[in-house]
């Protein structure tokens, strides 16, 4: 029984060192030897990613391409719905994360982050003739948002009943086809993609405000260390706010 027992035991420690070595983010080093960052990203929330011609841009894309050329290295964006990016990072799938990624105190025992470059709110966006015209309206109603986003954790700690979607665009048509009565979202996307028509409106007042950084995977805070030494002489100088200018957007700093 002892001799089972112990074989049991080296087993459970075997697959927790496995595991702890498999998750073990890249390091400064790992990313200039190989001459290229892995960044996961989803693709579908203007302006900071968005696919113009089958190619990544935005707000997020035009800064980490700085910042790679600072450590001397290329970017390989690697595109999936936003959920997988949380989850591909967590397991070191990949260097780095961004898709307007929210620090949250329950993120930061899983990854890394950088300091927080931008200060966003999540808007309620409703149709042009809703009744619903602040957040306390937003009581017993449907609201759409995107899988894995603070959006959807926030409403849910609001107590609204919420519909999930992978994309953005399908949040937004659940709302325009009466699917439900509000839709949260970032509100730069909620500007962008108001502004495509459909008949809404964002309201005066947010959902809530949070800091915005580029998210990593234990074990590299060596090259978040890097990154964020890039990043921040990026917002001290300017250029953070004139690459969000470039893109027709107001930049909000972090305290």
């Amino acid at each position: 029984m002892k001799k089972i027992l112990a074989l049991l035991l080296t087993v459970v420690l075997l697959a927790t060192c496995l595991v702890g070595c498999g998750t073990k983010g890249a390091t400064l080093d790992d990313v200039k030897k190989a001459g290229k960052i892995t960044i996961a990203t989803s693709p579908d929330f203007p302006p900071f990613e968005s696919l113009e011609n089958g190619e990544v841009v935005g707000i997020e894309v035009e800064i980490m391409k700085l910042i790679a050329k600072d450590l001397g290295v290329e970017c390989e964006f690697v595109q999936m719905d936003f959920d997988s990016v949380l989850i591909g990072i967590e397991a070191a799938k990949y260097n780095c994360a961004m898709s307007g990624i929210t620090v949250t105190p329950d993120r930061e025992k899983n990854m890394l982050f950088t300091k927080p470059y931008y200060v966003a709110a999540q808007a309620i966006v409703v149709k042009e003739d809703s009744a619903i015209k602040a957040k306390a309206d937003l009581t017993g109603k449907k609201v759409s948002v995107q899988t894995g986003t603070t959006a959807e954790s926030g409403c849910q700690d609001e107590g609204l009943e919420v519909m999930a979607f992978t994309a953005n665009a399908d949040a937004k048509a659940a709302l325009t086809t009466g699917k439900v009565d509000a839709w949260v979202v970032d509100n730069l996307t909620a500007v962008q993609m108001v502004e495509e028509g459909d008949g809404l409106k964002i309201l005066d007042e947010n959902m809530t405000e949070e800091p915005y950084a580029f998210a990593f995977a234990k074990g590299s805070e060596s090259l978040v260390e890097a990154i964020d030494a890039s990043l921040q002489k990026y917002i001290a100088d300017g250029t953070v706010e004139k690459i969000f200018e470039d893109f027709g957007e107001k930049y909000s700093k972090p305290e």
